[in-house]
């Protein structure tokens, strides 16, 4: 054994177990999360990972053309994996294990391939750093240490990898060159050096190389660039299910509920924060944090890895830790007003490339902050009051949510005889304004001759709001109450005026045994237009009309096309679309128990996307959910638009249609 292959044996041995210890140090703590089944469906697992981890689905979606370079750096770095392992394994085992050692076709090919994409990957390592200092986009932390120590490192490894193989050639012991481009023109520029000097220069760029490599892999659990390890099999872990509902119970031991500590979350929850790439995507995409609030979904997931990273020893030893979650004022805290000012919109999650779950961390803060700390915005005091005991969030009498009822003699829901429950939910039956929606979708259910029924006065809120702001303790009751009262009263199918209620019917109800056939109301009258039971006579002049995606209707339950097909058989003409729609659509700012807070910070959400409809000239804006209703006027009147440009309701929309 050469006294090289000696030194080299010795740096390999320390730089592995370094590298193995820092892994056991950081991926030990993950076990530190509650349980949470991320195994089942192994099949699919495997192809999501497939889809979103080797194929980069999401990284290259979109409006961010950097995803390219990416994706050319990770495809780069697993072909590279091989020519990089082959170098390890040559520097321990010399006389035993080459490519040289290959057949020579294989060996000229694989000789060609590495040549050709060390090079590009050099050119992704002068585009990310070219991006970085001067087009960085405002959502990311382009000028970091981190950043320019990896980029430098694998900028450092292309290169002694030309070098070392230009040397190699230009001392005439490559029988590859011909098929090594970028070697052999480094190799030419060294063609003036004396061989003993050549051997040297081998030797050191050699040297450069291992240090490099073993360097970057040493590295790699202390930085952000640790998702190289987590990120493929997080995709893997993703939820195979729209993430549209909560964990009913977060932590409890001890009568503990909700996330004060990081510990109490899921195990998946702390592996995303190891998995967050900070691409930023989230930040760039969430309304709160373009709207000028604290909130920024990126540096959450950030501050729970540091603080995981501070208290996770100390929690592993049964003792208490030094670092709060929330509110600690320093980095791996969450302030309580970033952990307040998110709308649950779900728009974070939608874009993430590794399906990190943004939306739950926030929601299980909130649980700690209510349940246990008493700690909330003082006008949900009244709210959560109201719910429990007028079971709306306005304290209203509950003999006022049956009033509408008169209005179109809407019959009440019976046992074994009504095939739907009108479910009208708060805003629909006791806002004044949204009474209207309601009213129109009880004039259509009769038009279409739909066996319907209302449960008046004795509805119940379904408690979505108390949920989205961490009481789960009302929430948990109000389900219970109403799954009772639905299943003692004979009810199979729901219909919901209400894309919030429609959401926590539907999904957040099954955790609790509440299994029931939920259909909004666009989805219902699509389908009695389809066939036939339904038909609209007239076409409604509504102008130029642009179309607002809910979020809970759309991003979380996947209801996009149905309401922009009844748009254009109602006018004869398709909705016009706001720059951000569909899957990417702008919260209006009611969702999270938002619509019951004031928004003291930056610029009011709905105020941002009632602009951005009034881009498109519009006469009208159409919406399919109340809380959309009200934001949507609010913010046009507090724009100041224009007196032509009007708020409606589908529903309403294909009201005026029948007649």
């Amino acid at each position: 054994m050469t006294l090289r292959v000696t030194m080299f044996a010795i740096v390999f041995a320390v730089a592995i177990i370094f590298f193995l210890w820092s892994c056991w140090q950081r991926f030990s703590l993950v076990t530190l999360g509650r349980a949470d089944n991320r195994f089942d469906r192994i099949g699919l697992r495997f192809v999501n990972m497939l889809l979103y981890a080797f194929g980069q689905k999401r990284v290259v979606s979109g409006k961010y053309p950097f995803g390219w370079n990416h994706f050319i750096f990770f495809w780069c770095f697993l072909i590279l994996l091989i020519s990089n392992t082959e170098f390890l394994l040559h520097g321990l085992f010399p006389e035993v294990i080459a490519l040289s050692y290959l057949p020579q076709g294989l060996y000229y090919a694989l000789a060609l391939i590495f040549d050709i994409v060390s090079i590009v990957a050099l050119v992704a390592v002068i585009v990310a750093i070219s991006r970085r200092l001067w087009f960085a986009p405002k959502y990311i932390d382009a000028k970091t240490v981190d950043a320019f120590v990896i980029l430098g490192l694998v900028g450092i490894l292309m290169l002694a990898f030309f070098s070392l193989h230009g040397s190699d050639i230009a001392l005439g012991n490559e029988q590859a060159a011909a098929y090594m481009p970028v070697s052999s023109f480094v190799g030419m520029l060294f063609s003036g050096i004396m061989p003993a000097t050549l051997e040297t220069m081998k030797l050191v760029f050699w040297w450069i190389h291992a240090f490099a490599l073993l360097g970057f892999l040493c590295y790699l659990p202390y930085s952000k660039h640790m998702h190289i390890l987590t990120s493929i099999p997080n995709c893997f872990f993703k939820s195979i299910d729209k993430v549209n509902t909560q964990t009913p119970e977060v932590f409890q031991k001890e009568n503990v509920y909700g996330a004060g500590r990081v510990d109490r979350m899921r195990w998946k929850d702390l592996f995303d924060s190891y998995s967050c790439t900070e691409c930023g995507r989230c930040t760039d995409n969430c309304p709160a944090a373009s709207t000028g609030k604290d909130l920024k979904p990126r540096l959450v997931i950030h501050d729970i890895k540091v603080n995981l990273l501070h208290n996770g020893g100390l929690i592993r030893k049964g003792k208490e830790p030094q670092l709060p979650l929330i509110g600690g004022g320093r980095e791996g805290s969450v302030k309580e007003d970033t952990i307040w000012a998110c709308t649950t919109c779900g728009a974070c999650m939608e874009v993430c490339p590794v399906f990190i779950e943004h939306v739950p961390k926030l929601v299980y803060m909130r649980r700690d902050l209510v349940e246990m700390q008493a700690k909330f915005p003082d006008e949900l005091l009244s709210l959560f009051e109201n719910l429990e005991n007028r079971s709306n969030p306005w304290g209203i009498i509950p003999a006022e949510r049956g009033r509408w009822v008169a209005e179109v003699q809407a019959p009440a829901f019976e046992k074994g005889k009504t095939e739907y429950l009108f479910y009208t939910g708060c805003a629909g039956s006791l806002d004044t304004r949204n009474k209207r929606n309601t009213a129109a979708i009880a004039r259509i259910l009769n038009a279409a001759g739909v066996s319907w029924g209302t449960f008046g006065k004795d509805e119940k809120c379904c408690g979505d709001s108390a949920r989205r702001l961490g009481n789960e303790y009302v929430f948990d009751r109000m389900a219970r109450e109403n799954i009772k009262v639905f299943n003692d009263a004979g009810v199979k199918k729901i219909i919901v005026e209400c894309p919030h209620c429609y959401n926590t019917l539907k999904n957040d109800y099954k955790q609790f045994g509440g299994d029931f056939e939920v259909i909004h109301h666009a989805e219902l009258i699509s389908q009695l237009i389809e066939s036939g039971r339904l038909k609209l006579e007239g076409k409604v002049d509504a102008g130029r009309l642009v179309f607002h995606d809910s979020c809970y209707l759309g991003r979380y339950n996947g209801v996009f096309d149905q309401p922009r097909k009844l748009i254009e058989m109602a006018t004869g003409k398709a909705p016009l679309e706001m720059k951000k729609n569909r899957e990417l659509s702008f919260c209006c700012g009611a969702g999270g128990g938002r619509m019951w807070m004031e928004e003291t910070e930056g610029t009011r959400i709905n105020m941002a996307r009632v602009n951005q409809a009034m881009e498109s000239d519009p006469d009208t804006i159409c919406v399919c959910c109340p809380y959309c209703v009200t934001m949507m006027e609010d913010g046009l009147t507090d724009i100041k638009a224009p007196e032509k440009v009007k708020v409606i309701e589908l529903s309403e929309l294909v009201e005026k249609a029948l007649k």
